[in-house]
């Protein structure tokens, strides 16, 4: 059995209007949009899916598309920040781009041995861009319209607020595979020996902080990766010798899925490497399709009326005339 998990796999949030949200990861981030699908258990809304070239695990941000759900709030039991790793160098160049847009941001700000840039998206989702040497690995989108020396590589890490830390951190150490790196202030740090992206999980400890509500604009789960199927029934027997209730293996066509709740009431999931995003769709088309499962391919007429009509942006506008 796998002695960790592999790192992250991808992390869903939760978004209001699906353009809206298209429009600022691809146009603006630079992400690929790797997947346009819809959410299998409520097929009349979007499942939209960002990352690298080809959607390699731990590059993967997806969002339910929500529109008229209200604000969520950020808070105790949640996952309250997604922070992308970027080159050392780019910082500057994301300065200048956030000003061109007029994107609010904080920093750079010190944090361990990093340099962190804080900024939100549309909806309100805490995000981070983290330099430090070393974050210029991986494939990055090459028809971006951010430069691929200032490109993001996929997630650097996520951070969990939890009352609680000592229960967190010991199923992050004791069961997935996690070890104490550092601490500073309300903020501990753990990590994988694996070399790879998302590697690293922060904990606040949030102890006395009022408690987060699931809606638009926070994090309604974290996957992490594990390498094939037989790993991952050796996962969910383990977490059910534990004690814990871990849902059955659910097919998600591009990974399969269980989904368990950490002891601080974050979700977790447990998703495989394979099959993959262009399972489906070629490589140089992916993100340009709608694409259902099976059992919803009889349906593909009802869905695709009840779904906004959504388009990429042009690297022209996006990228702001630069």
């Amino acid at each position: 059995m796998e002695k960790s998990v592999l790192g992250i796999h991808h992390i869903t949030a939760i978004t209001d209007d699906p353009q809206r949200n298209i429009d600022f990861y691809v146009g603006i981030l630079g992400l690929r949009f790797v997947k346009k699908t819809v959410n299998f258990d409520a097929p009349d809304t979007y499942h939209l899916y960002y990352g690298d070239d080809v959607g390699r695990p731990g590059t993967i941000l997806t969002f339910f598309s929500w529109p008229g759900y209200p604000k969520g709030r950020r808070g105790a039991g949640q996952a309250t920040a997604i922070s992308f790793a970027v080159p050392e160098s780019s910082l500057s160049y994301w300065q200048e781009r956030f000003s061109t847009h007029h994107i609010h941001f904080e920093g750079p700000t010190s944090r361990f041995d990093e340099h962190v840039l804080s900024f939100s998206d549309p909806d309100g989702l805490a995000l981070e861009l983290v330099a430090r040497p070393g974050n210029d690995q991986g494939s990055v989108w090459m028809q971006s319209p951010v430069p691929a020396e200032y490109a993001i590589h996929g997630f650097h890490s996520v951070t969990l607020s939890v009352a609680k830390p000592e229960v967190t951190a010991a199923l992050l150490t004791q069961v997935l595979g996690f070890h104490q790196l550092a601490q500073a202030d309300k903020r501990t740090r753990y990590a994988l020996n694996t070399i790879g992206t998302g590697t690293i999980v922060d904990v606040l400890h949030a102890q006395g902080e009022r408690g987060g509500i699931e809606s638009i604009g926070t994090v309604h789960h974290v996957a992490w990766r594990t390498a094939d199927d037989e790993h991952q029934r050796e996962w969910r027997h383990r977490l059910l010798n534990l004690g814990t209730s871990v849902t059955p293996v659910q097919d998600r066509m591009y990974f399969h899925s269980i989904y368990f709740r950490e002891p601080s009431g974050i979700l977790f999931e447990i998703a495989t490497d394979q099959p993959g995003f262009p399972v489906d769709e070629a490589v140089e088309e992916l993100g340009t399709h709608l694409k259902l499962p099976p059992w919803l391919e009889s349906q593909r007429s009802s869905v695709e009326r009840t779904l906004p009509l959504i388009h990429l942006p042009s690297n022209k506008n996006s990228n702001g005339g630069e």
